[in-house]
């Protein structure tokens, strides 16, 4: 009996699959067959259908166990997969992630962000080698807990307040930690507080920046305190609660928070790296034109940018891990694993200089083909104006109207004599240019 529920739950699970996949695929066919037919307010059309096919996936998807939408998710295809996360609702998504293969959820994770801006705070208790996550609405929901870790997403004045004087801590506005200066970004309280003002690297599709977030240690605990949230945020905490033994105290939080950071900045770069490659391929093997040239100088450019970003945030996590290291506020255990991501940051900078010095070679590749095509066209003009030359001066000529030099102006044929003559003056500067292969 209980393999027959079980064929039966299999079976269920693959119907949905087949019909969150068929729904997937009439979406894109619909959206591909609007967007080829022209209309009035195409674009409206467009979004319209959009968000229709997308609420009928989201309605499908409510009434699905997380564990379900996980086996979906592990199913799709990766630009399916990705439309399926987002129409999940953010309360199901921290569960539905913990199920998820490694690889899977650090790809969602990675492109699935949305800009969070919603008050949150998590406390995390060390429970049996693993991180219990909690969420904190008012001090009443602190008093029974002892944390390692409390995250704070764009908290308001009256929440740092109250969350400073239960700890006996000073947490700092998120939004304004704009200071570049190490000693105004890494420093210690006379009480012992270790702050730090630390940038994490944000690479979606849509966008690439780097957000603030301000990390204090005080009495073994990590504070951290951000406007939005990261995704580097949330696969620590996924890891921590998912894996045992993962990290033992606040400290061990803090660093793993700078591998992680470190770790996305890596795949980020390799994002570069094939980003380039495609482009590379496409100036490298044939030629361009104008409006090809513009659009690869834009994802060049776009590319420069991302690692740039990546160079600015690798270089501000060393910064930290180092004033840890210096500050000798780490056991042996701990220092050994600083140690780990400087090296690992160490090998990031390589990379990042050798993509600046291929995005150079691919901006100046792309510009020369601009010039060249540049070229083609004065080149055109100046063979036109230097092959118009010798007619220009035989209509001259024969303007002057002298009949004493000039015979055939009274002459049946005359005009056709000259017409023949400009003619032929301008057929061999076009012989000549051809031989010369100027005109190829």
């Amino acid at each position: 009996m209980s393999e027959e529920i079980k064929l039966s739950d299999a079976e269920m699970l693959q119907k949905r699959l087949v019909e969150v996949q068929s729904l997937l695929a009439r979406q894109k066919l619909v959206q591909d067959l609007v967007h080829r037919q022209e209309m009035p307010r195409q674009d409206l059309v467009e979004e319209m259908v959009h968000k229709q096919r997308l609420n009928e996936l989201r309605h499908k998807l409510e009434r699905m166990l997380p564990a379900d939408i996980a086996h979906i998710l592990e199913a799709l295809a990766p630009e399916q997969r990705l439309l399926a996360w987002n129409e999940v609702k953010e309360e199901r998504g921290e569960r539905i992630l913990e199920i998820l293969s490694d690889e899977v959820r650090q790809e969602l994770i990675g492109d699935g962000h949305h800009r969070n801006e919603k008050t949150t705070i998590n406390a995390f208790e060390l429970r049996n080698g693993r991180l219990s996550q909690f969420i904190v609405e008012g001090p009443a929901d602190l008093k029974n807990l002892k944390p390692i870790w409390v995250d704070l997403v764009a908290p308001t004045t009256d929440i740092r307040h109250w969350v400073g004087n239960f700890f006996d801590v000073q947490l700092p506005d998120p939004s304004s930690l704009t200071d570049l200066e190490a000693s105004a970004r890494f420093y210690v309280e006379d009480n012992g507080e270790i702050h730090l003002h630390s940038d994490f690297l944000l690479d979606t599709k849509d966008e690439s920046r780097n957000v603030a977030v301000a990390l204090i240690l005080h009495k073994d605990i990590l504070f951290s305190v951000r406007t939005e949230e990261l995704p580097v945020f949330r696969l620590q905490r996924l890891r921590a609660r998912t894996q045992p033994g993962y990290v033992s105290d606040g400290k061990d939080v803090l660093l793993d928070l700078y591998a992680a950071d470190a770790e996305y900045s890596a795949d980020a770069l390799e994002d570069v790296y094939a980003a380039l490659e495609d482009v590379s391929k496409h100036v490298l093997g044939t030629e361009i034109t104008d409006t090809e040239a513009a659009k690869i100088l834009a994802d060049i450019a776009r590319e420069e940018d991302l690692n740039g970003r990546i160079r600015r945030n690798v270089h501000d996590t060393r910064r930290a891990v180092s004033f840890l290291t210096r500050g000798k506020f780490l056991s042996a255990d701990q220092q050994e694993d600083a140690r780990q991501i400087l090296r690992d940051i160490e090998s990031l900078d390589g990379h990042t200089s050798f993509l600046f010095g291929k995005i150079n070679f691919l901006m100046d590749a792309t510009v020369g083909f601009i010039n060249i095509n540049q070229n083609k066209i004065i080149k055109i003009f100046s063979v036109a104006s230097v092959a118009m030359l010798p007619p220009t001066l035989i209509a001259s000529i024969y303007g002057m109207n002298f009949k004493s030099w000039f015979p055939e102006l009274e002459w049946e044929y005359g005009y056709p004599f000259s017409l023949s003559l400009m003619t032929i003056s301008v057929i061999i500067p076009f012989i000549f240019f051809r031989k010369k292969g100027w005109l190829r």
